[in-house]
């Protein structure tokens, strides 16, 4: 039984990191970097957040916002950030999701702050998703100019 407990409180813990990273009911998420290591239980309270499924790859339209699941050999983060922008509506953000400190694939975090900064990005929010994943939430700067 206390097996059980654990495992709601574990739940109810995801379900406010989602809502932490910005989740909300109505938004289209496309999912990127999908594997077989990623963590079920997120993805599960990303798609009771937004009331939908999560969007693969294939989805050819705007997006509110775009789930990353990033490990060290996945390439080029720049680039991916890039792409990623593009598939945003406006004032639509990502959620970089990596491996934590001493994990496999591990990402430095001085690789995402360059990554984020060189794609014009910052971060909103970090946060300890599971004892495997960190995330962090990349928006682009608020413009401060005023007319």
């Amino acid at each position: 039984m206390l097996g059980r407990l654990e495992r709601v409180v574990e739940t109810a813990s995801h379900g406010t990191a989602v809502a932490k990273l910005g989740f909300g009911a109505g938004q289209v998420v496309l999912e990127l970097g999908y594997d077989d290591d990623v963590d079920e239980d997120v993805r599960a309270q990303v798609a009771e957040t937004i009331q939908g499924d999560l969007e693969d790859e294939d989805y050819g339209d705007v997006v509110d916002a775009v789930l990353i699941w990033w490990r060290e050999d996945d390439g080029d983060l720049t680039d991916a950030l890039v792409d990623a922008l593009a598939t945003l509506e406006d004032q639509g953000f990502i959620v970089l999701v990596t491996p934590k400190v001493g994990r496999s694939g591990e990402v430095d975090p001085s690789d995402v702050a360059e990554a984020a900064d060189t794609a014009g990005l910052n971060a909103a929010a970090s946060i300890n998703l599971t004892s495997d994943w960190s995330a962090t939430r990349l928006v682009a700067p608020k413009t401060t100019a005023r007319r």
